[in-house]
C-alpha cells in the first residue's frame, strides 16, 4: 500500500513537473526565421511572402516572425508592414561560420527557434544546420527534369511525370548535392505532387516529406484604393471583365534586371521568338471570342515586368480591329496587393503564368492556367486541388476550348465560385497542417533542451 502511494505521489509530481515545463514553453512564443522575398519584378515571388507570413500569424498568432529577405523593394516593405505591423525584418548575410553581417540579423540568427524557406538549395540551410536547431523546406519546388539544357522545347505535364518516374533512386545526390542537409531537415513540403513523387522515389530520411502548398495560396493582402482608382480610370466595372496574362517560354532576365545580353540570353530570345506566336494563339482567340460573345472587357496584365511588352506584342497588337476597343493593355507594373484587388473583381483570370491564377483563387475568382511546354511541373498543383479542367497545355489547346470552359463560368458565377471555394478549403487545410508541423518541430526541439 505504501509502495503504491509512493508511486502515485511520484506520478503526480512528474505530471506537475511536465505541466510546469509545458507552461514555461508556452510562455515563450516560437520565433520563426523565414528566408524569402525574391523579386520585386515578379508578383508571384512578392505575393508568396505575405501569403506565408499570414499563415504563420493565423495559426501561431503568438509567434515572433522575422523575415530575412534576399532583396526587398521599398514598396514591398511598405506592403508587408501595413499588413503585418508585428513583423520583424532582418537584412544582411550570414557566412559559412554563422556570423551575420548586420546587428538585426545577428539577433534573429541567435534567437530564432526554427528556420524555414521555400528555397530548395542546400547552401541556404548549411550554416543554420550547424546550430542544431530545426529547419524545413516550406512549399518547395523539386523539378529534376525541366530546363533549357535538358528539354529545350519543353514537355507536357504527363511527359514530365513519366520521366520523373524513371529516374534512378540515386538521382538526387548528383542533381541537388548535399543530401545530408535535406535528410537533416525536420520537414520537406513539396508544392506539387510531382515534386513529392520525385522526393519519395529518392528515399530521403527526412521525417516528414509531404505535399504542401506554395505560400501564395495564403495571400490576403489587398490595395483596394489603388485598384478601384485604376479600374475607374480605365472605365472597367466590377464583374464585367476578365484578366489575361502572357508568358514567354523562358524568362529573359536580362530584360527584367536591365543587364547586357550574354550568349545564353541570345539563345533564350531565339527560342522565345520561335514559339511566342503559337503559344499565345489560344489566349488571343479566347479574347476575341469573349469580346464578341459577351461584349465585356479584357485587361491584359503582367505577372513579371517584361510581360508588359509581351502582352502588347503578342496579345493586343494582333487582335481584330472590332475587338481592340474592349481590350485594355496594362502598361505599368503593380504589386501583388493591387493585383489581388483587381483579380477579386474579375469574372475570371486566364494566365500563361502560374501565380496569378493562385492569387485569383485566393480571392474567390475562377482562374485558368494555360501552361506552355517549357514551364515546370508546378501546374500539377491545380490538379492536386481538384481543378484539373482549369489547367491547359498551350500546345494542345485552342481558344475555342478555353471559351467552352469559360462560358459556363460567365453564365453561372455562383457555380464557378463554389468550385473555387472547395479548392481553397482544401488548400487551407493543407497549409494549416504545414504550420502545425513548424510548431511541433519547435516543441520537440525545446523538449530536448
Amino acid at each position: 500500500m505504501k509502495r503504491s502511494l509512493a508511486a502515485l505521489l511520484s506520478l503526480v509530481a512528474l505530471t506537475a513537473l511536465l505541466l510546469a515545463s509545458c507552461e514555461l514553453q508556452a510562455a515563450e512564443p516560437p520565433h520563426i526565421l523565414i528566408r524569402e522575398a525574391l523579386q520585386f519584378e515578379n508578383i508571384g515571388d512578392s505575393g508568396r511572402v505575405p501569403g506565408t507570413i499570414r499563415l504563420l500569424y493565423q495559426h501561431i498568432p503568438e509567434a515572433t516572425v522575422t523575415l530575412w529577405p534576399w532583396q526587398l523593394h521599398e514598396r514591398e516593405r511598405e506592403m508587408l508592414m501595413r499588413a503585418f505591423p508585428k513583423l520583424h525584418i532582418a537584412e544582411g548575410e550570414v557566412d559559412d561560420a554563422g556570423k551575420a553581417s548586420t546587428p538585426a540579423l545577428a539577433v534573429a540568427w541567435k534567437d530564432a527557434d526554427i528556420f524555414i524557406t521555400p528555397a530548395r538549395h542546400a547552401k541556404t540551410f548549411q550554416a543554420w544546420a550547424k546550430t542544431g536547431r530545426p529547419y524545413g523546406f516550406f512549399g518547395s519546388h523539386f523539378d529534376p527534369i525541366s530546363g533549357r539544357t535538358t528539354l529545350r522545347d519543353g514537355a507536357t505535364l504527363e511527359e514530365l511525370r513519366d520521366a520523373i518516374a524513371k529516374l534512378p533512386a540515386n538521382h538526387f545526390d548528383g542533381h541537388y548535392k548535399s543530401r545530408e542537409v535535406y535528410d537533416g531537415a525536420s520537414f520537406i513540403f513539396a508544392r506539387d505532387t510531382y515534386s513529392l513523387q520525385y522526393l519519395q522515389g529518392q528515399k530521403l530520411r527526412t521525417p516528414i516529406v509531404e505535399f504542401g502548398l506554395d505560400g501564395t495560396f495564403g495571400i490576403a493582402v489587398r490595395d483596394e484604393k489603388r485598384a478601384q482608382s485604376w479600374l475607374k480610370r480605365i472605365g472597367v466595372e466590377d464583374r464585367k471583365f476578365i484578366c489575361v496574362l502572357p508568358r514567354l517560354r523562358y524568362t529573359p532576365y536580362y530584360r527584367v534586371k536591365n543587364l547586357p545580353r550574354d550568349q545564353s540570353d541570345y539563345e533564350i530570345d531565339a527560342i522565345n521568338a520561335e514559339h511566342a506566336a503559337r503559344d499565345h494563339a489560344p489566349l488571343r482567340d479566347l479574347i476575341t471570342l469573349w469580346v464578341r460573345e459577351t461584349g465585356l472587357k479584357v485587361i491584359l496584365c503582367p505577372e513579371m515586368t517584361y510581360e508588359i511588352a509581351v502582352s502588347k506584342e503578342h496579345l493586343f497588337d494582333p487582335l481584330p480591329a472590332d475587338v481592340k476597343p474592349n481590350v485594355i493593355w496594362c502598361d505599368t507594373f503593380w504589386l501583388a496587393d493591387e493585383a489581388a484587388s483587381v483579380y477579386a473583381r474579375a469574372v475570371a483570370v486566364v494566365s500563361a503564368e502560374c501565380h496569378s491564377p493562385i492569387i485569383a483563387l485566393s480571392q474567390g475568382t475562377p482562374a485558368f492556367y494555360v501552361r506552355n511546354p517549357a514551364d515546370t511541373v508546378k501546374a500539377q498543383v491545380f490538379r492536386d486541388l481538384g481543378l484539373t479542367d482549369w489547367v491547359f497545355e498551350s500546345s494542345q489547346t485552342t481558344g475555342q476550348q478555353l471559351w467552352e470552359k469559360l462560358k459556363p463560368i460567365h453564365e453561372n458565377r455562383a457555380a464557378g465560385r463554389a468550385k473555387v471555394d472547395a479548392a481553397m478549403q482544401q488548400a487551407a487545410s493543407i497549409q494549416k497542417r504545414m504550420v502545425e508541423v513548424i510548431a511541433d518541430a519547435v516543441g520537440k526541439h525545446r523538449s530536448k533542451q
